[in-house]
């Protein structure tokens, strides 16, 4: 069966995020200065083959674990989508 998973990467909370950071600069700057923060991740969308739902997001835990996100300086969260 083919599944579709939604995967966030964001930095931990606990970290300076310089993106962010840098954004929420310029966005004071063009006067938008309501907004207080801005932390800045990844979106990624997988489509894979497994037996189950359980088998999809195991695959997609491994991507994650391997690839995907630094658990260093990064968390994510899976979701499955239809």
């Amino acid at each position: 069966m083919i599944y579709n998973i939604q995967i966030k990467v964001m930095p931990l909370k606990e970290l300076l995020d310089p993106q962010g950071k840098a954004v929420l600069g310029g966005l004071q700057n063009l006067g938008v200065t309501a907004i207080q923060d801005v932390r800045i991740g990844k979106h990624i969308t997988l489509q894979l083959e497994a037996a189950s739902e359980k088998d999809a997001r195991d695959l997609a835990e491994q991507a994650c674990k391997k690839l995907l996100a630094n658990p260093v300086m990064e968390f994510y969260e899976i979701e499955l989508v239809n």
